[in-house]
């Protein structure tokens, strides 16, 4: 058996300062005679123990005329060791215990005489304590001397188990020796019930995450069709790609049947996102499909639209839209389009011969802006080979740089001219693809719609 750790004035294994900067291995005795306020023995001072020019010159010292306390600052250092509000316990380099304090006993539940000389720090752990402590704890008190804010977990004498933090510091001797381990416990359950709180609220706020963002899905499949309807001698194609998984946009697109040999279309955005969004965007699809099923042209169909937008949402927080609407009828070989615009970016035209251009509609409005709003209308024919593109802004507002770079008309322009004469489908996968390269720089939504003719059975449209 070692010999255990001793204080000067105690026995073996008794409770002392010694690890708690009180008489010990190394530790000055505390200097006997000074009072809390008062001036050190020795020091000049009046007689009551005050600096000359203290404030607190004259003032009752509550050791003077309280024994008790006196007595309990008197032996204040003992004291603190034994009953302080963490465990302490020192161990030689082997890991037995040679001293421990009366706090971590009455946390443990053993006598001193059941662990000093005989058992080792590590002999108190958990199963994974002890683990960790051989694989992590130790080697790192070896290499540095020190090991702060480890959390581990104790053994009680019933079994039960008591979560600690713990910080250990290798103490040596004058010729650089080291000779023991000296080592703090802190009891970690409030904080243990705390992390498990905060661990219970993450989890819960994942799957709350978890049903809005299925939540948002649901709601934004309900604001565009599962499926673009069959039209006989036109191919079709569309795409939504939603800028944020946590928050519904306001693009929307539609294909309808009019008539038997006539089908209408519309592309859009309305302004903002959210739940508003959604359910200023339900109201422009269905005010959209019974006025062109009633207008009798296009310009129409979007004055009808601006009125209801107008009647809908009055106030100081006014909804509006961009939306390119228009319809289409078969004209020989291909489709004759009528196509009128409220304040929306132009649509692309995929020519058969390989080039591209923008279709503009100048001049058209803001739906839902104005009481007077005019819109633009423009007609053009789809013959075999070509593809008319209609796009929301998020495409080209997309950031392509850090310094705030917008994607932009031009941009798209070139991409078209290189994709032409690609059928709906092949352009709409295109620039998919261009969106997905884009990345994080899509900060909004962005829908598709492309409608063309099939070119001549092998030609180049099909591709």
């Amino acid at each position: 058996m070692r010999p255990a750790e001793t204080t000067p004035g105690g026995a073996a294994g008794a409770g002392g300062p010694e690890d708690s900067g009180g008489p010990g291995e190394g530790w000055p005795e505390p200097v006997r005679g000074a009072r809390p306020g008062g001036a050190l023995p020795g020091t000049p001072g009046s007689a009551d123990g005050t600096v000359p020019g203290s404030t607190d010159a004259g003032r009752t010292v509550p050791g003077d005329t309280d024994p008790g306390l006196s007595a309990l600052l008197e032996n204040d250092t003992a004291d603190l060791y034994e009953h302080a509000p963490c465990g302490f316990l020192s161990t030689f380099l082997d890991g037995t215990i040679a001293r421990i304090n009366t706090t971590l006993l009455e946390w443990l539940g053993h006598r001193r005489e059941q662990l000093v000389d005989r058992r080792r720090f590590s002999d108190l752990l958990t199963v994974g304590g002890r683990l960790y402590h051989e694989t992590h704890f130790a080697p790192l008190l070896r290499l540095h001397g020190e090991a702060r804010g480890i959390a581990l977990e104790l053994r009680r004498a019933d079994g039960s188990r008591l979560p600690v933090l713990v910080t250990s510091v290798v103490k040596t001797g004058d010729d650089g020796r080291p000779l023991l381990v000296r080592t703090t416990v802190f009891d970690a359950r409030d904080r243990r019930a705390y992390e498990r709180e905060l661990l219970r609220a993450r989890r819960e706020a994942e799957r709350e995450h978890q049903r809005l963002r299925r939540l948002v899905t649901t709601l934004q499949r309900s604001l565009v069709p599962p499926a673009l309807p069959e039209v006989p001698g036109l191919e079709t194609a569309a795409h939504y790609r939603a800028a944020s998984a946590d928050e519904v946009g306001g693009d929307f697109y539609d294909l309808f049947p009019l008539t038997a040999d006539r089908w209408g279309f519309f592309l859009g955005d309305v302004s903002g996102k959210g739940p508003e969004a959604a359910g200023m965007t339900s109201l422009i699809r269905y005010t959209l499909r019974a006025a062109a099923a009633h207008a009798p042209d296009a310009r129409t169909v979007l004055a009808t639209l601006n009125t209801a937008l107008l009647q809908a949402h009055q106030g100081d927080d006014p909804h509006f839209c961009t939306v390119l609407h228009g319809d289409l009828a078969p004209d020989g070989d291909g489709f004759r389009v009528t196509l009128a615009s409220g304040g929306h970016p132009p649509a692309l035209l995929l020519r058969a011969d390989g080039t591209a251009v923008y279709r503009h509609a100048p001049g058209g409005l803001l739906v839902g802006a104005v009481p007077t709003a005019e819109f633009a209308v423009t007609t053009l024919r789809l013959g075999p080979g070509d593809t008319l593109l209609l796009y929301t802004d998020g495409l080209t507002e997309a950031r392509t740089d850090t310094s705030g770079g917008r994607y932009g008309e031009d941009a798209l322009l070139s991409f078209a001219a290189g994709l032409a004469p690609a059928g709906p489908r092949a352009a709409v996968t295109a620039v998919s693809g261009l969106l997905d390269g884009l990345g994080e720089g899509l900060e909004d939504d962005t829908a598709l719609l492309a409608l063309g003719v099939p070119g001549p059975a092998g030609g180049p449209a099909e591709r």
